[in-house]
């Protein structure tokens, strides 16, 4: 039985694990505010500002790639705080940023930095956590990586109004600074080194094939990201759907944004008490049923012409089941690799940071339309995600029976 110690313990790493998974999102979205300033200043438009936001999601899918082997052969530890700093250095790049290149570059940089903190979060609560706790851990991840959507427009504009976009580097530059100190100090290494693990390219690849093809890995992580796709469609589309078609004012948007973010982050901590009476892989089946039944309420309501609360009651709902599936697809992702952690959380936040860039992009291709896209996009990804949940779910259960006879 564990003691108050090394609860104590455990609540001060999940703290940092936390606050490192969740500098990959805000690091987005507290520049966003500074669009608008970023295009003046370089005498571009916000279109092109915007190649920005491009260049950060490539580097925070193939930095994943890249940590995943490296903190296999060499540990958490040491490449987590090469990642800091390369995060750190590249945050004071953008701060210096001349014009539009330098600072796209820059920006590349800055997610492959974040990219370490987001592998080596999970890896770390798959290395320390039993298998059945790994859920409810990386539902506490999730309560702190939820709140930065929240808060991050908030910080950004206060600093953007007050000292200007470039100082939003200067203050993630600093943030990253204490992040080391954090890491260094309170961040036990949970793995020991596997200097077999090969880094050559091509084996790198072979073998992040193979976690892919493992039956489990493909069904839980590609369940996943699929529902991580819809997340990413409703919050790339969250501002026209509001602000255009139900004439919300930005303070208004604001507002509602943050009550359906703190529905994303009231599932993932409801999650938690869920697990203690049934199975990770029962609640994420059940859940994903319900999302599709509500992903079909929400289609049938925009084409008999959308109403408001309906609307926004829907798409809470919604985003607070959401909250359940990500922890647990993550967990249920990484059970079967024990001494592939790092590989594994590695392939799963590149899965479904392409699906949710993928999401974005077809969302943001429909300029009209009021409400149907995104509830056409919504329900497409629940039911591949619901479909590979059940096509698991029916596998295992002829497996049973075959043992059986």
């Amino acid at each position: 039985m564990k003691n108050e110690r090394n609860k104590k313990r455990e609540a001060i790493i999940l703290f940092v694990l936390g606050t490192l998974i969740a500098l990959g999102p805000f690091s987005i979205d507290a520049y966003l505010p500074g669009f608008q300033r970023i295009a003046q200043d370089f005498n571009i438009s916000i279109a092109q500002v915007g190649l920005t936001l491009t260049s950060y999601f490539i580097g925070i899918s193939l930095g994943q790639l890249a940590y995943g082997p490296i903190m296999d052969k060499f540990g958490r530890k040491k490449p987590l705080l090469i990642g800091l700093v390369i995060y750190l250095v590249a945050a004071l790049s953008c701060y210096y940023s001349p014009n539009l290149t330098w600072l796209i570059i820059s920006r590349f940089f800055l997610a492959v930095g974040a990219a370490a903190g987001m592998v080596a979060a999970k890896a770390v609560v798959r290395d320390i956590f039993p298998v059945n706790e790994v859920a409810g851990a990386i539902s506490v991840l999730m309560l702190i990586m939820g709140g930065a959507p929240i808060i991050a427009p908030t910080v950004g504009s206060f600093i953007i109004e007050s000292l200007g976009w470039k100082s939003i580097f200067l203050f993630l530059a600093s943030f990253s600074f204490l992040m080391i100190l954090s890491v260094y100090r309170f961040l036990p290494e949970s793995v020991i080194p596997d200097k077999k693990v090969d880094l050559k390219p091509n084996i790198v690849m072979k073998k992040y094939f193979g976690i892919l093809t493992h039956e489990k890995f493909w069904s839980f992580s590609m369940a996943g990201s699929f529902t991580i796709g819809a997340m990413f469609a409703y919050i790339s589309d969250a501002p026209r759907l509001f602000m255009d078609n139900f004439n919300l004012t930005q303070k208004e948007f604001g507002i509602l944004f943050g009550m359906n973010a703190a529905g994303l982050i009231l599932g993932s901590q409801v999650n938690r008490l869920f697990l203690k009476k049934f199975t990770t892989f029962q609640i994420t089946l059940f859940n994903s049923i319900a999302l599709v039944v509500l992903a079909s309420v929400f289609l049938i309501n925009a084409l008999a012409g959308p109403d408001f609360y309906l609307t926004v009651g829907l798409l809470f709902c919604i985003l607070f089941l959401l909250g359940f599936q990500n922890p647990n697809t993550t967990a249920l992702s990484l059970e079967p690799f024990a001494t592939k952690a790092g590989r594994a959380s590695a392939l799963i936040g590149s899965l479904k940071m392409v699906l949710g860039a993928l999401a974005s992009f077809v969302i943001s291709l429909f300029h009209s339309g009021g409400i149907i896209p995104l509830a056409v996009i919504l329900l497409a990804c629940l039911i591949v995600s619901s479909v590979l949940l059940l096509r698991f779910s029916g596998k295992e259960k002829r497996k049973l029976a075959l043992g059986e006879v």
